[in-house]
């Protein structure tokens, strides 16, 4: 037992000690919590204190800006002030001086008013007393007029009676005619005649048989019948109408017209030009075969005789000096003029307008003159050599030989609208369909409706034909490279194709005749595009310009039908609102329709309906006859190109011959060119030798060498060209020794056929540079693109 409570006893003393140990365990972490909490709390407070720092300084910087922007708004707005101030004064001051002005000027106003209301007085005065005179003139010469008035009314009556009578001769448009009126208006009263005979047969054949089917003799009707039955009455209509057209006086209402109208003849221009210069040389005949093209001649030697004048020292014609002279020193102005005169006698051909008024020989003598007084006035300046007379016969001839199928092509048209026989078989076709019409029993307004689609065919291929022009034309300055750019452009395709081609006579026209050579360009690459584009593009655009311009013509037919009913018009006031509404579209008015009777027409839906149908009919046919080309050639896309391409600047440099490349014909200023070339390619050689010169002009004008200009005996510096004077002057040729090897290559290319061109050798000085050989055809092409930049 005792053993038992000391063990209970040590055991709650354990427990006790255990809970003494808790306790004091509790104690320390409650200590160490209320510890760690209030370092806690003072980190806290020390976070919040800075944090309420901070905030303190943020508001008091606010503060400080806040102070800051105040002051300068009060700043601002003081200096806003002084400025209003300031603007108000200026704008009193302006206001002030405004009011002065306007008082001075109306001082003077006032002043001028009065001088004036003087001068008018005094006027008034002056014109009184010349009145006084002037109604005593008057009187005589009231007198004076009165008679000269009669004289030319008695004139007048006269000229206008053999006006009349020539009237009656010609042929007249549509049906103004008086033949055509008086045929036309028998043909007429014979078909009602005839129309009534079968008209009255078939209703007297109508009224047996309604009597017999009544009477129930006839069930049925056969056409064989009623062919029996008309049989008779159409023998004798038929009869009839053999009779009108085999004796009536007005069969043969195309012969007469022939006969009275005269004859639109084929031309030949070269006949003419040999009839006109053999007047020119008094008579003796003219052998067109020994004429030659004067634009592919080589040199014009044999075209001059040389001016004499005095003898000159030997000291005065030997020269030591070594510099370069042109070869035949006169064929540069003579190419020249050449080339002049045949660009302004190209303009005068054009002027004449032979495509709307027909080809005459006097023409040909016009151009003549014109030729003659140009040659007459070259050789009469400061020049040392007269022309022959091949010279003149020869140009004459090269230039009516070159536009001798563009006359030709211009007369056709014209004969092909103004020949009496194509213009009587065209009436022919029109009046027999409108006869077949009235043979039908159709209306005056159908008869109308398809006069109007008929006399529209014409004007509608014109039109088309344009806008299709002009839209090619635009398509390819999109899509055709040598043509979408500047003239600069298409001469580096231009060289591009002749370097391709390797053609030296084509080379050389491009040299000599650069202006021809670039229309004839234009003309092939116009051809071909369109040949390869004429069934993806072409033929599509000429179908759609022919559909948009039928519904115009059928809408415009359609408003003025609306504008008729409207305004109770009639025919007369529907075609004048027709032809208004589509004056912008086509070359139609109502003078086209001059003599067709119109007073019947009153049906204008019929009218529409007619023209709708026939309408489609006519522009088949537009479109079919528009695929062969024929019409006026001065719509055609390549003349757009070249007009807009070719009027620029063709004057060539009298060095190397290369061609001016301003855009503006007569520009002012120097002439200039990106790509100069070999000055031998244009016949410049060593003096003294037979040595065609290798000198670039670029790099010329950057060495000490001299020339020879033109028929002098001096030289004179590259360096200094300008004081050559003359065509040399004019020029801006900037140094430069960087050559570009195009021209290297050609010179390279085409030696032999250069040196017998010119009847001269690249020897000597004008030896040509072994390094020049090493340039191929590419690399001549492939310079263009830098070069002619």
């Amino acid at each position: 037992m005792k053993e038992k409570d000391e063990s209970e006893e040590k055991m709650r003393e354990e427990i006790k000690r255990e809970r003494a140990e808790w306790e004091k365990q509790k104690l320390e972490g409650k200590t160490r919590r209320e510890e760690e909490d209030e370092k806690r709390r003072e980190k806290e407070q020390r976070v919040w204190d800075d944090f309420n720092e901070k905030l303190k300084q943020e508001r008091e910087r606010a503060e400080r800006v806040k102070e800051d922007l105040q002051s300068k708004h009060e700043a601002e707005e003081n200096k806003m002030k002084i400025l209003m101030e300031k603007r108000n004064r200026e704008r009193e001051e302006l206001i002030k001086k405004h009011e002065e002005e306007k008082e001075r000027m109306e001082r003077e106003k006032q002043g001028i008013l009065e001088d004036l209301e003087k001068s008018l007085k005094e006027e008034r005065n002056r014109r009184e007393e010349q009145q006084k005179s002037f109604d005593e003139i008057q009187k005589v010469l009231e007198k004076q007029y009165e008679d000269e008035l009669k004289k030319k009314q008695v004139d007048w009556r006269e000229e206008h009676d053999r006006e009349k009578e020539e009237r009656k001769k010609k042929v007249c448009s549509d049906t103004d005619d008086p033949h055509q009126v008086t045929a036309y208006s028998k043909l007429e009263t014979e078909y009602s005649e005839w129309s009534w005979s079968l008209h009255s047969a078939m209703m007297e054949t109508e009224n047996k048989l309604h009597n017999k089917i009544e009477n129930e003799k006839m069930h049925i009707v056969k056409e064989i019948n009623l062919q029996k039955e008309l049989k008779k009455a159409n023998e004798k209509v038929e009869k009839l109408m053999s009779e009108f057209f085999e004796k009536d006086t007005d069969a043969d209402s195309v012969k007469q017209i022939i006969t009275n109208c005269p004859e639109i003849k084929d031309i030949d221009i070269l006949r003419d030009v040999k009839d006109i210069l053999s007047e020119t040389y008094e008579g003796a005949s003219v052998n067109m075969r020994e004429s030659r093209d004067i634009f592919s001649v080589q040199s014009y030697s044999e075209y001059v005789s040389f001016k004499k004048f005095p003898t000159k020292g030997i000291k005065e014609i030997v020269k030591d000096a070594l510099g370069f002279a042109q070869t035949l020193k006169h064929e540069a102005p003579i190419r020249s003029l050449v080339k002049d005169v045949a660009q302004q006698s190209d303009r005068k051909i054009q002027s004449f307008n032979i495509s709307k008024l027909g080809y005459n020989i006097r023409y040909i003598q016009q151009l003549t003159h014109y030729i003659k007084k140009r040659v007459t006035e070259h050789q009469e300046g400061q020049v040392k050599y007269v022309f022959k007379d091949e010279f003149f016969r020869d140009l004459v001839y090269s230039i009516c030989m070159r536009s001798n199928k563009m006359i030709t092509d211009q007369h056709r048209l014209f004969r092909d609208r103004n020949d009496p026989v194509i213009y009587v078989e065209k009436k022919r076709e029109t009046y027999y369909s409108i006869f077949l019409k009235y043979c039908h029993g159709e209306t005056p307004a159908a008869i109308f409706g398809e006069m109007i689609c008929q006399k529209l065919k014409e004007p509608i291929e014109q039109s088309v034909y344009k806008k299709t022009a002009r839209e090619l034309t635009d398509e390819m300055r999109s899509n055709c490279p040598s043509l979408n750019g500047n003239r600069s452009k298409l001469e580096k395709h231009i060289l591009k194709t002749l370097a391709e081609e390797e053609d030296f006579d084509k080379y050389m026209n491009y040299i000599v005749n650069p202006r021809d050579h670039f229309k004839s360009f234009i003309r092939d690459e116009v051809s071909q595009y369109i040949t390869d584009k004429f069934s993806v593009s072409v033929l599509p655009k000429m179908k759609e310009n022919i559909k948009l311009l039928q519904q115009k013509i059928m809408k415009a037919a359609h408003e003025s039908t609306e504008h008729v009913q409207v305004n109770r018009g009639d025919v007369g006031l529907w075609l004048k609102s027709f032809t208004q509404q589509l004056s912008d579209e086509l070359i139609f008015s109502e003078k086209d329709l001059s003599g067709v009777k119109l007073d019947d027409v009153d049906d204008f839906s019929l009218l529409e309906d007619v023209m709708n149908q026939k309408l489609s009919a006519t522009m088949t046919d537009v479109s079919r006859e528009l695929k062969t080309g024929k019409l006026d050639p001065k719509f055609r896309p390549d003349e757009i190109l070249i007009d807009h391409l070719c009027q620029c600047c063709w004057v060539q440099c009298p060095f190397c011959g290369a061609t001016c490349t301003n855009t503006i014909e007569n520009h002012d200023g120097d002439h200039s060119v990106p790509l100069h070339r070999n000055n031998g390619i244009n016949g410049w050689y060593y003096k003294g030798t037979t040595n065609l010169s290798v000198e670039i002009c670029t790099s010329a004008v950057a060495s000490d060498q001299s020339f020879y200009p033109n028929e002098s005996d001096y030289t004179v510096l590259w360096k200094k060209y300008r004081k050559a004077g003359g065509v040399y002057e004019d020029w801006r040729i900037t140094p430069d020794r960087s050559q570009p090897p195009y021209w290297k290559w050609f010179v390279c290319r085409f030696q032999k056929d250069l040196e017998k061109y010119y009847s001269k050798t690249f020897e000597g000085n004008g030896n040509i540079p072994e390094e020049w050989r090493k340039y191929t055809n590419h690399s001549a092409i492939e310079c263009l693109d830098y070069s002619l930049e």
